[in-house]
């Protein structure tokens, strides 16, 4: 299989990029673009650093980040599996991405940038959810953002699908990654109820 290994070379398989790809483009958060990340609940996190590349899904009950400013993004850091992946990525090189998306919405919104962590306890006090606070608050200082055309959904027909029969489960991997020593169908049956007050 032949590899590609130049730029120009790659860049002479496409034609030029369309104008709209390119003008939509904005160093920061402009009125309309901060209105459309406020209203999503979910986004994809990508970092980079020393042991790689990592994506983490975020979501929350309400605005998945706080616009600080148009050049500052907040994201309060929840309970997860404490695998700490991106933001070690984040502490260590700092590049950061957000993919935005709401159901319903063809339309995903990037933010690329740098990022840092604080445990300010001012900070995380903006996010307290009862008398739970995140441990670390993520800040994105917005270098670009913008919008990515609509085809890779309308292709996955994303928002009108249910594909979930026949997919293994997380107890099913579980139990198969450890030799039976994790997961299994009780971890399937009892994960949202036991999920639930671990949200935060």
């Amino acid at each position: 299989m032949r590899k590609i290994d130049d730029i120009a070379e790659l860049e002479a398989l496409y034609p030029a990029a369309v104008p709209a790809a390119l003008v939509k483009v904005a160093p920061r958060l402009t009125p309309l673009y901060a209105a459309w990340i406020e209203q999503a609940r979910f986004c994809i996190l990508s970092t980079s650093g020393p042991d790689g590349v990592h994506g983490s899904p975020r979501g929350d009950d309400g605005p998945v980040v706080e616009i600080d400013t148009p050049e500052r993004i907040l994201m309060p850091d929840w309970r997860g599996n404490n695998r700490l992946d991106c933001l070690r990525d984040i502490v260590a090189d700092g590049r950061a991405a957000l993919l935005f998306m709401v159901p319903g919405s063809t339309t995903t919104v990037r933010v690329n940038g740098r990022a840092w962590l604080t445990d300010d306890a001012q900070m995380r006090a903006r996010f307290a959810k009862g008398d739970k606070l995140p441990a670390t608050v993520i800040v994105l200082n917005v270098a670009e953002v913008y919008t990515q055309c609509a085809k890779a959904l309308l292709r996955a027909d994303l928002w009108n699908r249910d594909d979930r029969a026949g997919l293994p489960t997380v107890g099913e991997i579980l139990a198969d990654m450890s030799q039976g020593a994790h997961g299994g169908p009780d971890y399937d049956r009892t994960y949202i109820e036991n999920a639930k007050p671990r949200m935060w």
